[in-house]
């Protein structure tokens, strides 16, 4: 397990050959001890989720990178990942890469990318290769990206230390999310290296955790509207989730919609005006 004394903001870390993490100073319930920026190469520098926009952060990548910095890339544009990429592309006219913010009222619109890479592209910089996976679910616009000769899998917010991450709907969605663990499941790596937190060791193993993790809330989904039909998103939170702490449920009826959503794609659950109930129930 990697020493948490090292996810100090502004504090470089190195966590492979030729990849430094920073974490930028934005602390908090969700973002845990902040966002990860990583900087991948050396003579050429990819940033990988600049972070927010904050003048230390932008003052320590640049510090830290040690050559001259030639991609920016985005994992999503949540406003904890993106929102420093314009102002250090300006500085530095580092090429922006990443998918567009969609327009939910949850993103930073400020991020426009000069290059959107396809599902499975292979970027390289000097010797290093990163292939872009697309893995929409907490953001219909996550792209994670594997370094191929580090066998590392930088996931964003896709995959995070410790927690799982919330599903935000209607642009974040669980059948995605699930679709996207399994496609992750046969590549090439061993680490995960996420949006938050220290670097996972047992890659294969967290995604599986992950799956099993989703099945299960969802067979407490399934077992509240059975008990209380029909119910409204906020009758249903403090049975799917009493297992976590009353003020994440706030984050959590975002998640358990998107679990309900899924359901009712799948044909077992429906939804009048503001409750919902178990299909033929």
């Amino acid at each position: 397990m990697e020493d948490r004394s090292l996810l100090k903001p502004g504090t470089p870390a190195t966590i492979a050959p030729g990849v430094r993490r920073l974490v930028a100073g934005n602390a908090g319930m969700m973002t845990g001890p902040g966002t990860n920026t990583y900087l991948l190469g050396d003579e050429q520098v990819a940033v990988l989720d600049p972070g927010p926009a904050q003048q230390e952060h932008l003052r320590a990548i640049l510090a830290a990178a040690g050559g001259a910095i030639r991609w920016i890339l985005a994992t999503h544009t949540h406003p904890d990942h993106s929102p420093l990429a314009q102002e250090l592309a300006r500085a530095t006219g580092a090429e922006l890469i990443g998918l567009p913010p969609p327009d939910d009222g949850r993103q930073d619109l400020s991020f426009r990318p000069q290059r959107v890479p396809s599902d499975g592209e292979v970027l390289a910089l000097g010797t290093m290769r990163l292939a872009a996976i697309r893995t929409p679910g907490h953001a219909s616009n996550c792209v994670c990206y594997l370094h191929e000769q580090a066998r590392l899998l930088f996931s964003g917010d896709h995959v995070l230390e410790g927690v799982t991450p919330v599903i935000l709907p209607p642009d974040g969605d669980m059948s995605d999310y699930l679709d996207s663990i399994a496609k992750l499941e046969p590549l090439s790596f061993d680490r995960i290296a996420p949006g938050h937190g220290a670097v996972i060791g047992q890659g294969k193993s967290m995604l599986a955790m992950l799956r099993k993790h989703r099945l299960m809330r969802e067979a407490k989904v399934i077992a509240a509207l059975r008990a209380r039909r029909p119910a409204s998103i906020e009758a249903l939170t403090p049975r799917v989730y009493d297992d976590v702490p009353a003020e994440r449920h706030g984050w959590a009826k975002l998640t358990l919609e998107a679990h309900l959503r899924k359901l009712a794609r799948e044909g077992r659950a429906t939804l009048d005006g503001t409750t919902w109930s178990l299909r033929g129930e």
